[in-house]
């Protein structure tokens, strides 16, 4: 008798936007569309490929690194709600063992934030000043997989208000050194200044890019600059301002304007081309498991909703290097009751979720 697992997903499975079909298999954790002998457990529904949180970070918590019990709840968190492949942006903590553990996303590390001197977050990134920025990207290009997270802006007290924080030469040099050892590279950015700089510097990615206009939006369209805008964290920016509003006035004012035409800003970057993907920020001062939600901010912002489920599926997933529901492919799948595509609403209530071709919840 074989002691084979195979499932049996039936119903709508949908491989691609348009590629839709009745029925797949997952025997021994590993996708076919060829029917194989013996029994199987059955899920029916409305199948997509695992979604993806392209910017999550796993391991981190407003204060800091959290230990291994606390970054398996964040993790099973996401799980639950449907993300299976994790772009962690940023990490202070070793999450290695994840990739140890069968019931539990698979990550793609970008190593630890890389910020300039006191102009982060406490206890998040390396500190340090332009002369070591090669140094330091080389280094958490080598320990990540294929990405570096670098702080592009932050709060310049001095100034009062948001400012870049490298000079475009060291950041030009450092995405060099990054890409020179097959890494990409991708940034925080609230504001405008920091942007063209970055992109004409080589850079793979914008984190936010609230900061976009109608003068750096053609530009990044023309490099195929990807944005991850994080909606759901730039609804924080209003409550954010309020809180500087005393010491910073300069900085409020500039966090209402950019949270004020957030959607106009991600529409106009999705109108000329630019590649836009799902991403939470959970972590930090964020809950996780909140990738139905950012979807839907996508769709209120006028990217079509096939579209939007591309940028946490599909497309999210070939940007990223990794397969969806092809033959072979692990069998890291979400089953809903209703077609997402007809109301993307329905990524918030998964009936079903597929892990390395276990049914995990």
């Amino acid at each position: 008798m074989s002691d084979r697992m195979v499932l049996h997903v039936k119903g709508r499975v949908l491989v691609g936007p348009e590629d839709v079909r009745d029925e797949l298999w997952a025997v021994d954790g590993r996708i076919t569309y060829t029917r194989p002998s013996g029994d199987a457990l059955t899920v029916e529904g409305w199948a997509l490929p695992g979604l993806v949180d392209a910017h999550c970070h796993v391991g981190l918590d407003r204060h800091g690194p959290v230990d291994e019990a606390t970054s398996e709840k964040q993790a099973l968190t996401d799980r639950d709600a449907g993300t299976l492949l994790i772009r962690d942006a940023g990490s202070p903590s070793d999450t290695r063992w994840i990739d140890e553990r069968e019931d539990l996303p698979k990550i793609i590390r970008a190593g630890r934030h890389i910020a300039r001197t006191r102009r982060y977050i406490r206890n998040y990134a390396h500190e340090i000043e332009p002369e070591d920025l090669v140094a330091y990207v080389g280094q958490e290009a080598r320990r990540g997989d294929g990405w570096v997270k670098l702080v592009g802006d932050w709060l310049d007290r001095d100034a009062g208000d948001l400012g870049a924080c490298w000079p475009r030469a060291e950041a030009q040099a450092a995405i060099a050194e990054a890409h020179r050892l097959g890494a990409r590279v991708t940034a925080h950015c609230f504001a405008e200044d920091s942007l063209r700089d970055l992109v004409e510097a080589g850079i793979d990615c914008i984190e936010h890019a609230t900061g976009l206009t109608e003068d750096t939006i053609p530009l990044f369209a023309e490099r195929g600059v990807a944005i991850v805008p994080t909606l759901v964290n730039i609804a924080t920016f209003p409550k954010l301002a309020e809180g500087g509003e005393q010491k910073f006035p300069r900085w409020s004012a500039h966090m209402r304007r950019l949270y004020e035409r957030r959607y106009d800003t991600v529409r106009s970057a999705y109108d000329a081309g630019v590649p836009v993907f799902v991403g939470t920020d959970a972590g930090g001062s964020l809950a996780h498991g909140l990738v139905a939600a950012e979807v839907e901010e996508l769709v209120k912002a006028g990217i079509p909703p096939i579209e939007a489920l591309s940028a946490t599926a599909w497309g999210a997933r070939a940007w990223l290097g990794r397969p969806s529901l092809e033959e072979g492919a692990p069998a890291d799948l979400v089953v809903y009751g209703e077609d997402p595509r007809a109301d993307v609403r329905a990524l918030a209530a998964p009936r079903r979720v597929v892990v390395n071709g276990r049914v995990i919840g």
